[in-house]
């Protein structure tokens, strides 16, 4: 392969990569399927992706041989704020932490910070249900009605690692 196409390819399969995820995604809004479930409620997937795009972005800029103790807190705060549309996403928590592991970045004050973004994110949650301005979402973790939330995150999810292993695997040397 020679540098002009290993350069073109550089550039282009990660936009088909997104292309492909975005339009994946919305295959489910077609109205030939006429599948039994809110609309807002799966775009609410597309929110919670560029959340999690966000917190994908903190923690891949952390500097080699520097705490991470700030933006574990952003991440934990960002999910914890996001599983308001989609609980299950608290789980997203456990792939930042391995690979913060896999970086030798992770210690026990970012495993706290984590921590303490979560219940920053819960003590508001029980003050604003205690007082009814929202509903308790966390009640139905494990519902279905949320399950939907992540076909537009797992597509946007693997569109990122898709692009990224490209771009890894084509960059110029």
């Amino acid at each position: 392969m020679n540098r002009a196409t290993q350069n073109m390819l550089y550039h282009l399969l990660p936009a088909v990569f997104w292309l492909l995820a975005i339009g994946g995604a919305l295959v489910p809004l077609l109205p030939v399927f006429h599948l039994p479930f809110s609309i807002s409620r799966y775009c609410s997937g597309f929110l919670i992706a560029l959340v999690v795009l966000i917190c994908i972005r903190i923690v891949s800029r952390i500097q080699r041989h520097t705490d991470s103790i700030e933006e574990c807190f952003q991440v934990a705060l960002l999910l914890g704020i996001a599983s308001y549309w989609l609980p299950s996403v608290l789980f997203l928590i456990l792939p930042v932490w391995g690979y913060l592991i896999y970086r030798n970045l992770f210690s026990f004050r970012s495993f706290l910070a984590t921590l303490i973004g979560l219940s920053v994110v819960a003590v508001w949650a029980s003050i604003l249900i205690a007082i009814g301005w929202i509903a308790n979402p966390w009640a139905g973790f494990f519902a279905a009605k949320n399950a939907l939330g992540w076909i537009p995150l797992g597509a946007i999810l693997l569109a990122w690692l898709a692009s990224t292993i490209a771009r890894q695997i084509l960059r110029v040397r």
